[in-house]
């Protein structure tokens, strides 16, 4: 699925499932596939709930983690240390931490 297309197959998504609102911020569940060609969302992941992101960075010595916090940081208008991964650092399954609104979210990643 094309990046163009996600807000469109996103509002289908009842609710958000894979964005979930905390203190401060809010956590999102992530499933990640290292080594593609470029970083970019793919989709939604409905059985697993989770947000797919293709990372254009090999899965060693942190660097397409480091890749997923650059991209979603920058794609977010947000500072690379308001975005924290959490959970799941040495996994494709992750739960990140963004400090930022659901709403303000949901707006700057073209979300209704």
């Amino acid at each position: 699925m094309r990046e163009s297309t996600l807000s469109q197959y996103v509002r289908t998504m009842i609710p958000h499932s894979y964005l979930m609102a905390v203190d401060e911020g809010v956590l999102l569940a992530v499933e990640v596939s290292p080594g593609a060609k470029q970083t970019a969302i793919s989709g939604i992941n409905e059985w697993r709930s989770a947000l797919q992101v293709r990372v254009a960075a090999p899965p060693e010595k942190g660097r397409a983690n480091m890749e997923l916090r650059r991209y979603l940081s920058e794609r977010l208008s947000l500072q690379p240390s308001d975005v924290r991964i959490i959970k799941g650092a040495r996994s494709r399954h992750k739960t990140i931490f963004v400090r930022i609104s659901p709403d303000e979210f949901k707006r700057r990643m073209q979300v209704k």
